[in-house]
């Protein structure tokens, strides 16, 4: 459970939120510009609000009153950009275990398998980053968010680069990996099709502001209706 109160400013952008992400899946739905990414920044710790707070399953992880703001690195939650980043002087394996110091070595091989055929990238791992697809490097760079286990997930737009029967298959499998190891999951698009096809929460965001929150079905009934897609 995320309980967000914020009050962020970027140049001219306003970001102000108070709400609590309970579902498993939370869906940030918004055009370019309403926020989103600027929401994940701030929950991965990788911006700071001007004033703000942010509490992950009753434990602090921005307070600005009491001076609190964990590290990345300490909060247990991966994020996935449109951008995969990886590294490119590692290969595959390499990439997908970096996050892993914490597990046993003889452990990690099994875990970095294990990550690569639930993204479906086994085929991948003799390769280097700079020779993958914008899909084939987005699967990849999953799976290493995913291979230290975090307790949050958060995905900005991380299927952009696969067809739509790819993405479905991949978020289908995603969504069976986070339900069986309890990771919350808090994913940003612009596109209602993903909302609608995880039957995720969803929190609708307009100019920095939230102005709907509750079941995708309820919120998205608008944006359903002019749908030309694969959902039908």
């Amino acid at each position: 459970m995320i309980d967000l109160t914020l009050d962020a400013r970027r140049g001219s952008f306003h970001l102000q939120l108070a709400c609590r992400f309970a579902a498993e899946w939370t869906v940030i739905f918004g055009p370019s510009g309403s926020g989103k990414t600027t929401l994940l920044r701030l929950l991965a710790g990788l911006d700071r609000p001007q004033v703000g707070r942010i509490v992950l399953d009753g434990r602090p992880l921005t307070d600005s009153p009491s001076r609190i703001f964990l590290r990345p690195g300490s909060r247990c939650i991966a994020m996935v950009s449109q951008q995969p980043s990886l590294f490119p002087h590692l290969g595959i394996a390499a990439n997908v275990a970096y996050g892993l110091g914490s597990l046993d070595r003889k452990s990690r091989p099994a875990r970095v398998e294990e990550m690569l055929d639930l993204v479906d990238a086994r085929h991948l791992v003799d390769r280097r980053p700079l020779h993958l697809s914008g899909g084939e490097a987005q699967r990849v760079a999953l799976a290493r968010a995913l291979a230290p286990r975090p307790r949050l997930l958060l995905l900005d737009e991380p299927f952009s680069a696969l067809d739509g029967a790819a993405s479905d298959a991949l978020l289908a499998r995603l969504q069976a990996w986070t339900a069986a190891n309890g990771t919350q999951t808090v994913l940003a698009t612009h596109d209602a099709t993903d909302a609608l096809a995880t039957g995720a929460e969803v929190a609708l965001l307009k100019e920095g502001r939230l102005t709907a929150l509750g079941p995708a079905t309820e919120v998205l009934a608008a944006e359903r209706g002019r749908l030309q897609t694969r959902l039908g």
